[in-house]
């Protein structure tokens, strides 16, 4: 099936210094998108990958699971492990999930974590009934552009999978279970107003982390999808601040380039 217009992944090779950003669940990159070209923009290295079954139609989630997801930004942590000398994983929703695993995983290779309204448990009664509604109904209704800014909208599904669903569910268990490893710097930023994600699972992972070096940012203007919201801005502002506090010389190789670039073609013209 050919990707949603909009919904591409999106990378972009700058310094030294790499980020990977990671998708919620039913999203895409576009949910990201313009905070990994902010990003670029002061001469990071991103990479934002398309989950497997994310970016086309619902029925295609039906057939992938927490581990496609994992492997994929696993993949793509593995990637920029290879080009640049420190990486940072970024995440929101599911995404700030699949972030915190790899941060419990891959320990000193990651130089710090940000998270906005990341996911630990799912919630409501429904949750309980997801192992036996999933095999009766295939999916329900979706849950994409929780947003408050008008006009803004997040390109995402219309349905839930459950089976998917389901398997998210594991995933949150598996990912409470490893927050204990996680000891690196991090930025947690979370929507005082949130549809899709309780509070409570902020609360929760700043409660079982092993970090030294935790920000707490509440985020007082947006609902869920805060990356398309009002406070946009201030995550991609905090977020480089927070790159560039532990990993000093981030961007500065790339800009030095783009100056050098535009000082020739100056001269030349």
């Amino acid at each position: 099936m050919p990707v949603l217009p909009g919904a591409e992944p999106f990378r972009h090779e700058g310094g030294e210094v790499g980020v990977l950003l990671c998708h919620g669940f039913t999203g895409s990159p576009q949910s990201l998108r313009p905070w990994a070209e902010y990003l670029a923009e002061h001469g990071l290295t991103v990479a934002l990958p398309l989950l497997p079954g994310h970016g086309t139609r619902w029925e295609d989630m039906q057939v992938t699971g927490w581990q496609d997801w994992y492997a994929e930004v696993d993949r793509e942590l593995r990637a920029l492990r290879g080009s640049c000398s420190r990486v940072f994983v970024f995440g929101l929703s599911m995404g700030g999930a699949l972030a915190l695993r790899l941060a419990a995983r891959h320990g000193d290779e990651i130089s710090g974590v940000v998270l906005v309204n990341p996911l630990n448990k799912v919630q409501g009664l429904a949750a309980h009934a997801l192992p036996v509604l999933r095999h009766l109904v295939p999916s329900t209704k979706g849950i994409k552009s929780d947003i408050a800014k008008e006009g803004s909208e997040e390109i995402g599904y219309d349905r839930v999978p459950l089976h998917a669903a389901h398997s998210m569910r594991r995933l949150c268990g598996v990912v409470d279970a490893e927050l204990p490893q996680v000891t690196q710097p991090l930025l947690l930023l979370h929507s005082l107003q949130d549809h899709v994600v309780s509070p409570a699972d902020s609360a929760r992972v700043l409660g079982r982390v092993s970090s030294t070096d935790v920000t707490e940012i509440v985020l007082e203007q947006s609902y869920h999808v805060a990356t398309l919201d009002h406070d946009a801005d201030r995550i991609f502002e905090e977020s480089l601040s927070f790159v560039t506090r532990l990993a000093p010389g981030a961007g500065k190789e790339a800009d030095a380039g783009q100056v050098g670039l535009q000082e020739g073609t100056a001269a030349g013209g």
